[in-house]
Order: C-alpha cells, then structure tokens, then sequence
C-alpha cells in the first residue's frame, strides 16, 4: 500500500496522545454513571476485598440490563473511591473501564470528543505521549 493511502486511513491522533493520569480522582467522581464490570473483574474485586462473590455482587453492584455496573454514593462517587485519600481503594483490581481511560473510542472519535476530555481531565493532554498501538489496545478493551 502506498505511504499517502496508510496514512490517510491512520487515525486522526496517528501520532499518538499525550496522557499523564494526575491522581485527581475526577474520573471517580462526580455525576452518576456506571462503572461496568463483568464476571472475572468482579471475581477479581471479591477475591480482593476477601468476600464471597454473591457477598461482593449483593454490596457493590447493580443490574443495568444485562450487564453489571459497580454502585455508587449518593453524591455519584464510585463505591471503591476513598474521599480521604482521593485513591482507589481496589486499585490493583480497578476495571477495565477505569484501566482503559481516557482511551474510550467515545472519547476519540473526533478530535473535538478528545479536546472535550482534556479540558475535563488534567491529566489529559498532558504528559508522555501515549503510542498509537496502546491507545488503540486499550480503546478495544472496552467498548464506551
């Protein structure tokens, strides 16, 4: 294939992104939303709070249709983000969705979705740049 034909069906951010995550816990606060986890994340999850899985679906999540979403507080904060610490309290465990961000395809379908997220998170835009062939691993890890 011709050089100007590969780049041409490259992505826009071919050249990679720059991303440095910045510890604000922004990403696991705020609004209400979901946070999806399947079996093996919330045996995962389980196995590290050292409870039973039935124990561990019934206290931190929820049916959204078919799929599982961990809970959240009140206030819209992820159950596992600790106010105290502004850390993830199962981070070694953390879903895939929380592994993969920013690198949703939601958030680089454009370059305006992707401006978007740097103006929400700090630690977006900023930083090392991020290759193309990870950004594009971890976009397909999930689908948000």
């Amino acid at each position: 294939m011709h050089d100007s034909v590969r780049s041409a069906l490259l992505p826009w951010y071919r050249s990679g992104l720059r991303f440095s995550c910045t510890g604000c816990g922004g990403c696991c606060t705020g609004a209400p939303g979901y946070v999806w986890v399947n079996r093996a994340e919330r045996e995962a999850l389980a196995k590290v709070l050292e409870m039973p899985l039935a124990d561990f679906e019934r206290s931190y999540t929820r049916a959204v249709g078919a799929r599982m979403s961990l809970v959240e507080h009140a206030n819209g904060d992820c159950a596992f983000f600790d106010p105290t610490t502004r850390r993830c309290r199962v981070y070694a465990v953390r879903p895939r969705q929380c592994r993969t961000w920013p690198f949703w395809q939601s958030n680089l379908r454009t370059r305006e979705n992707w401006e978007a997220v740097c103006r929400a998170c700090p630690g977006a835009g900023c930083g090392p740049v991020v290759s193309l062939e990870e950004i594009e691993e971890r976009a397909a890890a999930i689908r948000i």
